[in-house]
């Protein structure tokens, strides 16, 4: 029979780790929380600074985005994963304000640790943080202050979304905004709540044709090879008349379905896997353009562009699972040969953006502000309404909390006052990443939102009235990421004893070195 007078430790396997109580399980995990948080609010804001992650494989990541970096770094604490899978829920579900989630989350956890450290227990902080929650969501639906009447419209579109790039791109802002708001309303459906972004890639042309006008577009999804099946055979031959007969059957094959497509009126075949040599130089003696698309995904979204029905057999296809466009080119973009699919029409759903820049991580940063401003175009489809940004709603937010905490008579009040001073860590954030006196501009933040909603602008490093600088934030996007913090920050403080199991697999072998070394 086991002694369990070494406590709970001895009941576990060897090497498994067990801790509890107040200093090594909640304060620890409060204090790996914190340390994400300080180290990712540094990015927050358009004047974030960024960071630069070296991954696994030693490539280099130089951006301000936490969705990017906590990807990257391989966080193994437990309690910091719980931040880790709220930011990635944000990202999930609106594609924006991550480091807003991980942020909060972080400072919710630094108000609470005071709380404990003043006696309160911490489900008594859980209690309160609960009702906050409640209380500020119902707050939040109340501060809208503008809703987009008409999601065609570039003008408002432009006003959404810029908000969203330039926490990445403060210097490209409005021209990325112009060029994404024109695009996004090109691709955008006929139902206003089913909307899809097609994007473009390169493809490889195969054969010596290389331009095409008003090409009729043929695509399989299945290998242009006459003689590969799903079975293997095999086949005996005993003398060079039957080589030679072999070889003609196969070619005469090929022949007959390659002169069957081009009888169809195709003039371009897009292949979704491999080619023979044989169906190539048929393809090339009936003048027919072909071209390589290694992805099914990328495929699939062609089809959706041209028209086209993508054939799983390689026969003569039909009239209707044809699809055209207007001319397909090669060009050489960057350095890079393209193949682009031309189709200009009110009813085309098809928009590139050509990106450049000086280096590869300018160009990745700016790729990612875009895909931002799409999931900030996603989200306002479902729900236009928007809130002050630059500060203004969180510091709002805190004030009206502050005044429900003065009404609260039991012991609640506490936890409820903390969580109303951990929203202004979001314009304390803004103010220092801008190089600004925090502790006067916080003041007067606090003093001119008691009588009208002002916004820190940070291109002059004053503090403006909301209504002038037009700053908007997504309120469903910020209403997702308060309470996805709350619930992260709320489930780490329920947490009092961590049993971590031994890791999997056998002992490490010793590192001897190289044989050629050894004596």
């Amino acid at each position: 029979m086991l002694s369990t007078a070494a406590g709970f430790q001895s009941m576990l396997k060897e090497g498994a780790r067990h801790y509890q109580g107040l200093e090594e399980a909640i304060l620890k995990n409060i204090q790996a929380c914190k340390e994400i948080s300080n180290m990712t609010k540094t990015s927050l804001g358009p004047n974030g600074m960024k960071k630069m992650v070296v991954n696994h494989i030693d490539k280099i990541f130089v951006t301000s985005d936490a969705a990017t970096i906590l990807k990257e770094m391989e966080i193994q604490h437990p309690a910091a994963k719980m931040i880790l899978m709220a930011a990635k829920m944000q990202e999930t579900e609106q594609g924006d304000a991550t480091n807003f989630v991980i942020t909060l989350a972080g400072e919710l956890l630094q108000q609470a640790e005071s709380l404990i450290k003043l006696g309160l227990h911490p489900s008594q902080i859980v209690v309160g943080y609960e009702t906050a929650l409640k209380k500020a969501l119902d707050l939040l639906d109340e501060q809208k202050v503008w809703e987009i009447t008409d999601v065609a419209d570039e003008q408002q579109v432009f006003q959404a979304i810029r908000t969203s790039l330039s926490s990445k791109l403060s210097d490209y802002s409005n021209l990325i905004a112009g060029l994404k708001s024109l695009t996004l309303i090109l691709n955008m459906l006929e139902s206003p709540k089913s909307w899809e972004d097609l994007f473009w890639t390169v493809i490889n042309v195969e054969g010596q044709i290389n331009r095409l006008e008003n090409p009729k577009i043929c695509v399989f999804n299945a290998p242009l090879d006459p003689q590969q099946s799903e079975t293997k055979g095999t086949v005996l031959i005993k003398n060079a008349t039957e080589l030679k007969n072999y070889t003609k059957t196969e070619e005469d094959l090929a022949e007959k379905i390659v002169k069957s497509i081009a009888d169809a009126g195709v003039n371009l075949i897009v292949a979704g896997g491999s080619i023979s040599e044989i169906v190539l130089h048929f393809v090339e003696k009936y003048k027919m353009m072909i071209v390589k698309v290694q992805s099914k995904f990328e495929l699939k979204r062609l089809c959706k562009a041209v028209g086209a029905s993508a054939l799983s057999t390689l026969s003569a296809p039909m009239p209707d699972e044809l699809g055209t466009c207007d001319r397909v080119h090669v060009q050489e973009i960057g350095s890079q040969k393209v193949t682009i699919f031309e189709k200009q029409s009110d009813t085309c759903k098809l928009a590139t953006i050509v990106l450049r820049g000086a280096t590869q991580n300018l160009l990745e940063d700016i790729e990612r502000a875009i895909d931002d401003g799409v999931s900030c175009y996603r989200s306002l489809i479902k729900d236009s309404r928007f809130v002050y940004g630059g500060g203004a709603t969180e510091i709002k937010l805190a004030q009206q909390l502050e005044q429900e905490a003065n009404k609260i008579k039991s012991i609640d009040q506490y936890a409820y006052r903390q969580y109303a001073q951990a929203f202004e860590i979001i314009p304390r954030i803004l103010i220092d990443n801008a190089g600004l006196a925090q502790n006067e501009m916080m003041a007067q933040l606090h003093k001119l939102n008691s009588e009208k909603p002002h916004s820190l602008n940070i291109s002059n490093g004053t503090l403006t009235a909301s209504s002038e600088l037009k700053v908007f934030d997504h309120l469903k996007t910020k209403w997702w990421a308060i309470k996805l913090a709350t619930d992260a920050a709320i489930t780490i403080l329920r947490v009092d004893q961590i049993i971590i199991a031994k890791p999997a697999g056998g002992p490490k072998m010793p590192d001897r070195g190289h044989w050629d070394d050894q004596d």
